[in-house]
């Protein structure tokens, strides 16, 4: 497949994603890499709206003020869709009860994972820390070890360097 129409399908699963995690009727058509590459950038915008807000906030224009709240509006979005992707996809449609034994064990971490990233989004809604945003991208590295195998890894670092 020529990298061109890779692009385009991917930027098409990524939008796709951003506006409406998934359509919750059981229709079998999943992207879990997609998902965390998506996550992944969410990350990344928080982290510089948080430069951008610190930057500005050392400034009194009102260009600078208007800037800053939308650095703050930007950085609440992308937070919001870190936990609806993380809510309406993974822990709804992708990770499935287990009652005993070692899949039991798996899907406690992966809840707990999951759960911590959500928690890590809250706070970087509610601080310029970015202790948080890379605290949130550490757990998305240990869920990517708890969810997938090494097909799925490989996957998601090829959407990574795209």
């Amino acid at each position: 497949m020529k990298p061109i129409y890779q692009k385009l399908i991917i930027l098409f699963l990524l939008l796709q994603g951003s506006l409406l995690a998934h359509c919750q009727v059981p229709c079998g058509i999943y992207n879990d890499a997609a998902r965390i590459v998506q996550i992944q950038e969410d990350f990344s915008t928080i982290q510089k709206a948080m430069n951008k807000i610190k930057e500005l906030s050392e400034q009194q224009d009102a260009t600078s003020m208007n800037q800053m709240t939308r650095w703050i509006l930007t950085k609440e979005e992308h937070a919001s869709k870190i936990q609806k992707v993380v809510s309406d996809y993974f822990l709804t449609q992708r990770i499935k009860v287990k009652t005993e034994g070692t899949e039991y064990d798996l899907y406690v971490k992966q809840t707990i994972s999951l759960h911590q990233i959500l928690v890590s989004a809250m706070k970087c809604k509610q601080t310029v820390d970015l202790k948080n945003v890379n605290y949130g991208l550490d757990l998305i590295e240990t869920f990517i070890d708890l969810y997938f195998d090494a097909h799925g890894k490989d996957h998601i670092k090829q959407l990574n360097e795209s």
